[in-house]
């Protein structure tokens, strides 16, 4: 239901090249993405998951990042938002050994109201929306990735338990 609405939504704004995938993003990038197949990578609201004993599931890892890297284009272009402080604490650290990253102060120029249904609901709250982008470093080869990626630290963080309402409500609108 969820790729069916996506879709329409997609159609109604003319996005003819809008592509989607049944599948987590792990699995997408490290086995359906060549290398150096993919212009842009979205990545909204990764899961912060915040039992500590499930962090080991967070999406945005060392691995992740290579992977994503891995499938850009030369100078393509990786976005990330999240609503954690403590998932964007650590995506500040680890996301500019693989991107020229920028965090960005503010909405997206493109879309003022919020490009979630998640950021959308995190702003009426007045909730904190964290967002950033940046461009596949140019240079830096898949094996030195890879060793910089077993130099990087695991994503162990505070979720913050209180944000955990804003899951249980989104989850309620779908």
């Amino acid at each position: 239901m969820v790729i069916r609405y996506a879709t329409r939504r997609g159609n109604q704004r003319g996005l003819a090249n809008l592509r989607f995938a049944v599948v987590d993003g792990l699995r997408l990038l490290k086995y359906y993405l060549p290398p150096h197949s993919t212009a842009e990578i979205h990545c909204y609201h990764p899961q912060p998951y915040y039992d500590p004993r499930d962090g080991h599931k967070r999406l945005i890892t060392p691995e992740f990042l290579t992977l994503a890297h891995r499938a850009l284009i030369p100078g393509g272009s990786f976005f990330i938002q999240t609503d954690n402080p403590g998932y964007w604490k650590y995506i500040r650290e680890i996301v500019p050994v693989f991107f020229e990253f920028h965090e960005r102060i503010g909405r997206w120029p493109d879309s003022p109201k919020g490009r979630t249904r998640r950021e959308i609901i995190a702003l009426k709250r007045d909730l904190p929306v964290f967002r950033g982008s940046g461009t596949a470093r140019l240079g830096l080869s898949e094996e030195e990735a890879l060793r910089l990626a077993e130099e990087l630290r695991s994503p162990v963080f505070d979720a913050d338990r209180r944000l955990r309402q804003l899951d249980e409500d989104e989850r309620k609108l779908t």
